[in-house]
């Protein structure tokens, strides 16, 4: 515990916990993607997914405790980072440029802050939203489940919230782009030689990612009635 509370203090501490979580919500990122295409799966796929993940119970309880540590300690670490840079350079920048070695200064890495607390605010929502909205109860498999893919398919039928998540989706790409490349540097996995490999395959992985989570609201809003079809 002690060696953990150094770690927050020191600047090295932060960007290697940064880069820790940062490496564990890219993970907890492409799972969940993979489980919200299930609703182009059959017809109850999506539905028998979450029940799945809701009958681990306690281990599941765990999960999500775990993921809420991860996400508000990133935030946390992000943010003192930046308040850390903005105190020593109270003025802003004039102008960027890198010591040396190709610069990875881009709108992205200079708006981590801003897109983080984005998706951080965006996160509260979407939990309230999803995890706790008011959902109708089916038979699946003999045994009660939440209809959670009707839920998805009238809450993206609101425009607010299909293109809402669509533009925060866009934000989490940019947060990506710049993320995937930060921890591995932040962990030291950094090489002259593959920093620019790493670079470009965070840019397609963002990209990959946006891509992925966007499509759906986009697709539901713009099918209509007939975004039932998704499942049924």
């Amino acid at each position: 515990m002690a060696s953990f509370l150094k770690a927050l203090k020191s600047q090295v501490g932060r960007k290697l916990l940064t880069g820790i979580t940062g490496l564990g919500l890219i993970i907890f990122i492409i799972f969940h993607l993979l489980g919200n295409l299930q609703l182009f799966g059959d017809a109850q796929a999506f539905n028998e997914y979450t029940y799945t993940l809701e009958s681990l119970g306690w281990i599941l309880y765990i999960l999500e405790a775990g993921l809420v540590v991860a996400f508000l300690l990133h935030a946390y670490l992000g943010i003192s980072i930046w308040l850390k840079r903005r105190r020593s350079r109270p003025n802003g920048y004039e102008k960027y440029q890198s010591k040396g070695g190709p610069s990875h200064q881009t709108w992205a890495s200079r708006s981590m802050i801003f897109t983080g607390t984005v998706l951080l605010i965006f996160l509260v929502t979407h939990i309230s939203t999803f995890k706790f909205g008011a959902t109708e109860t089916i038979m699946l498999n003999g045994h009660e489940a939440r209809d959670l893919k009707t839920l998805v398919i009238n809450t993206f039928q609101n425009p607010l919230y299909a293109f809402g998540y669509t533009a925060v989706m866009v934000l989490l790409g940019f947060h990506l782009g710049h993320g995937f490349w930060s921890a591995f540097t932040s962990l030291s996995m950094k090489h002259t030689q593959y920093s620019a490999l790493i670079y470009s395959v965070g840019i397609v992985f963002a990209i990959l990612m946006a891509v992925g989570f966007l499509f759906i609201p986009l697709y539901i809003y713009f099918a209509g009635p007939d975004a039932a079809l998704i499942s049924y």
